[in-house]
């Protein structure tokens, strides 16, 4: 299993788990990152956010809060 973080561009996924404090995961899943969903990473460059598109959406997320979310089945 890996992490939203390690994803290079155009990989898919589906999130198997979020670790953090209630801060973050009520954060992280408000806006639809939630376990059983699944990812497309659009890019994933050093120092820039990592932008996914999830559920319709288009999301920028910090890199180092992506090292929160596992993901598993990644294909590149």
């Amino acid at each position: 299993m890996s992490t939203l973080f390690d994803m290079p561009s155009g990989s898919k996924g589906v999130v198997a788990g979020i670790e953090g404090d209630v801060r973050f995961t009520g954060r992280i899943t408000s806006i639809g990152i939630t376990p059983g969903c699944k990812v497309t990473v659009i890019k994933n460059e050093k120092s820039l956010p990592i932008l996914v598109y999830s559920r319709d959406t288009m999301i920028a997320l910090n890199r180092n809060e992506c090292k929160n979310i596992q993901v598993e089945g990644v294909v590149a």
